[in-house]
């Protein structure tokens, strides 16, 4: 997306595109083994006890025999990119510049596929090092319909994902994220909008707005990612791939009356739209 070597500025480039100047010239720093295994246990804890901020992850962790200060783990949550679910304002860690989308979703019935997708980002525990997960969801069905890994929080990588699903199904009427500053940058929500896509975004600390997809996240973690110790990115990208496959296409869901993901969102289409979904 940014060309070093254009006649514009990258400065320019960057602030064309939404996105800070300092994410440009990022590169990844290593991280200790300690700082490691003390992200793999937040995560699993922030799984369980998705209201625990930075104070109580502390304790707990302490508890553990994890010694950390609250300080410390504040800085690991925030590149973990998890917060305490609940509700209070102005929870989101968007970029100050970037305009907010209202939130579209709230006494809304959703009753058919492509009426509603949603999108997050979610860490991934490596053997050593970890990746981020992004994925596109119909509300409807649950069904993923398109997912990268990174190992940076991007918009790069956030845009490929939505092109990717765009290509592949038809285009909802609405699209729904958190304020994170991936979402809110201009060359994401200019993609949505050329697309004639309405934008809706919630805060991060309102876990009843993206439910389905923390409900999704549960799935991928309890049920593949904590089950490996994926020593390549490579390898964490065919495992969690053959997972998302089996997500939809064979494991049953009790709140989609023992439907798969895929079975459940190919119901409303056409005969011969629903055969290419329901054949995997």
């Amino acid at each position: 997306m940014i060309d070093p070597g254009h006649e514009l500025p990258v400065a320019r480039q960057a602030r064309a595109l939404g996105i800070s100047r300092s994410s440009v010239y990022y590169r990844p720093m290593p991280v200790s083994e300690g700082d490691l295994r003390l992200m793999r246990r937040i995560d699993e804890i922030h799984l369980e006890y998705p209201f625990a901020g930075s104070r109580m992850l502390r304790d707990i962790l302490r508890r553990e025999g994890f010694i950390s200060g609250r300080r410390h783990v504040a800085t690991l949550i925030r590149r973990m990119n998890i917060e305490a679910l609940y509700r209070r304002p102005n929870t989101s860690r968007r970029h100050p510049t970037h305009p907010v989308y209202p939130y579209l979703l709230r006494g809304m019935t959703v009753t058919r596929p492509g009426q509603v997708w949603a999108m997050d980002i979610t860490y991934i525990p490596m053997s050593r090092g970890f990746v981020y997960l992004a994925v596109v969801i119909d509300w409807f069905s649950r069904k993923v319909l398109a997912w990268r890994l990174s190992i940076t929080m991007d918009t790069a990588f956030c845009i490929e994902t939505v092109e990717e699903a765009l290509e592949r199904y038809s285009t909802p009427e609405i699209f729904n994220t958190d304020q994170g500053s991936q979402f809110t940058s201009m060359a994401f929500t200019s993609l949505l909008e050329r697309n004639e896509i309405a934008i809706s975004m919630d805060g991060k600390g309102s876990w009843r707005d993206n439910v389905f997809v923390e409900r999704l996240w549960r799935s991928v973690k309890y049920e593949e990612v904590y089950l490996k110790a994926y020593e390549s990115v490579s390898e964490a990208r065919t495992s969690i791939g053959r997972y998302i496959v089996f997500y939809n296409s064979r494991r049953p869901h009790s709140s989609l009356g023992g439907m798969t993901p895929d079975e459940f969102y190919a119901r409303l289409l056409p005969e011969d739209r629903a055969a290419q979904f329901t054949t995997a």
